[in-house]
């Protein structure tokens, strides 16, 4: 048994948790928080997650709690559309469907799945050196790997690797809330208008994550965030200002990236990983899957911390910068905004294969043999 210890408790950490369990190694993990998340909205795990999903053992538990997204697409305030996406055909093309858990969910499902007292909560890391220590206030612990998986903000990024880029505003604020799904059909869609964006996508729980993004200065707050999406979305089309109308809770996170990112993810025996590695904006829906990933490459490589670094870090830098042109075009106000929706309704005219075939490079990946 070789012990490693994981700085972090959030679905990548317990996922290299697992990862590294699985492959016969001792795993202690931190985490600050005296509970695990609980709360959040919805994420979406592509082909390239589930099939890291599969590779820890829990791809079954996690689908049994997900729900299938039908065909969807990209509308217009109005309501027209822009372009639609048949999850059959997308399917058919990658293998696997896409499908939207709750965050919670997620993180239950990986946290039950590790060894009984693998978990410490409430027991920060109050230093990390590159040597494989850890201290903490109840003690010092050592491990043959160092996990960082810390989240944007990464204490052990910002004292390992100070030329690491900082994070950046990506210049937009979101909103999430989840709300029962309401009667009727429901069209799952994303709309794109004046440089906002409003998504629906559907939980397997009977509930209905929504999310939006719109320009705006970096800390500003609403006194009533639910009033500020009417504000902003309440003349869009049906359902939009109803589901908005019914949120009991809404969560605003400015949205904030490393651009760029880390050129390497490791230093001796610590190797970063998801957010701490390659915050990216959410308009790929891949932060999750990328961290994902990352946890099964490097208890593949767990050994060779060189060789983790030389795989995800020119592939989560083609992500996140793709992520972050999604972000550019959906951004585009004004004359821009037709041009672009003109675009990209003639694209998926000339065929569903010609959008789907631009993602090939993302959900195409497999696991490490």
């Amino acid at each position: 048994m070789v012990d490693a210890v994981v700085v972090g408790a959030g679905i990548g950490g317990l996922a290299a948790a697992l990862a590294l369990q699985r492959r016969g190694w001792k795993v202690t993990v931190v985490e600050q928080a005296t509970a695990l998340e609980n709360v959040g909205a919805g994420l979406a795990v592509a082909p390239n997650g589930l099939r890291a999903l599969d590779a820890l053992g829990v791809g079954g538990p996690v689908r049994a709690l997900s729900a299938l997204q039908g065909t969807a697409g990209i509308q217009k305030p109005g309501g027209g559309w822009i372009s639609r996406t048949d999850a059959a055909e997308a399917e058919r093309r990658f293998g696997e469907p896409t499908i939207v858990v709750h965050r919670a969910a997620l993180v239950s499902v990986l946290a039950d799945a590790l060894r009984p007292g693998t978990v410490r909560l409430g027991v920060a890391a109050t230093d990390v050196s590159a040597g494989g220590t850890v201290v903490t206030a109840g003690g010092t612990l050592t491990g043959e790997v160092v996990v960082a998986a810390d989240g944007l903000r990464s204490p052990v990024r910002g004292k390992l690797f100070p030329d690491a880029p900082a994070p950046v505003y990506a210049g937009v604020t979101s909103w999430r809330f989840v709300v029962p799904r309401p009667p009727g059909e429901l069209v799952l869609s994303e709309t794109w208008g004046d440089a906002k964006v409003f998504g629906v996508v559907a939980l397997g729980d009977g509930r209905v994550y929504c999310y939006a993004t719109a320009p705006a200065p970096a800390q500003q707050r609403a006194a009533d965030e639910k009033a500020e999406l009417m504000r902003l979305f309440g003349e869009w089309h049906a359902p939009l200002p109803a589901l908005i109308a019914s949120a009991e809770a809404v969560i605003r996170t400015d949205i904030r990236c490393l651009d760029p990112t880390p050129t390497t993810f490791h230093k001796g025996r610590v190797a970063l990983l998801g957010d701490a590695a390659h915050a990216m904006t959410p308009n790929l829906g891949q932060g999750a899957c990328q961290a994902l990933e990352d946890a099964v490459v490097l208890a593949a490589y767990a050994g060779d911390l060189n060789r983790y670094s030389a795989e995800r870090v020119p592939r989560t830098t083609a992500v996140a910068a793709a992520s972050r042109r999604i972000g550019r075009m959906a951004g585009l106000g004004g004359a821009a905004s037709t041009v672009r929706d003109a675009g990209m309704s003639l694209a998926g005219k000339l065929g569903p294969n010609l959008v789907l075939r631009q993602m090939d490079p993302i959900f195409t990946w497999r696991p490490p043999s």
